[in-house]
């Protein structure tokens, strides 16, 4: 397998929703990205329990393409590649991430296996939740669990609409 140093650009893993937040602790962070930003203080506190933290080093997979999809993660501190292995054995590098991006939202909807690798550049922290986790909470508040899915839905809607977007409107 050989890695490509450029980054291939797609509108799918631009940026379109990293908060100016410096710090990426605690339940207030967590209402910078759509999924928990409607929740009550009183909400979040309930679900940070669901919230697990999780350290790399460089160099690291966070998780390998054809894995099953399992959380969201939040990056804390660090940086994170996204790659994509074609029918070739090129490894494609298709997005840079950094603090307050984040990646694996499509997991939360249907834990698909993942479509591309996400391996830590540098030290990575990240804040994770787990399906499962906000499986059972959604079954505990049911209200609640709808206010996150809608949040994961804008997000998704959004960066296809992007994605539609760059595709019309190629030159």
């Amino acid at each position: 397998m050989t890695e490509q140093n450029e980054v291939v650009h797609s509108s799918f893993w631009a940026n379109l929703f990293k908060p100016s937040a410096h710090k990426m602790d605690g339940e207030a962070a967590l209402t910078l990205y759509p999924p928990f930003k409607d929740l009550s203080r009183k909400d979040l506190m309930v679900l940070m329990r669901i919230v697990h933290n999780r350290q790399y080093i460089p160099g690291e997979h966070i998780f390998k393409q054809g894995d099953p999809g399992i959380g969201l993660y939040i990056i804390r501190e660090g940086d994170v590649d996204i790659t994509y292995a074609d029918k070739g054995g090129e490894i494609l590098r298709i997005a840079s991430l950094t603090k307050g991006d984040f990646f694996g939202e499509l997991a939360l909807i249907d834990g698909a296996k993942r479509n591309a690798s996400a391996l830590a550049k540098t030290g990575v922290k990240l804040a994770v939740i787990f399906k499962p986790d906000l499986d059972n909470f959604i079954e505990m508040y049911p209200r609640k669990g709808i206010k996150i899915l809608q949040g994961v839905t804008l997000i998704v809607t959004t960066r296809l609409r992007q994605l539609d977007d760059d595709f019309l409107n190629r030159n």
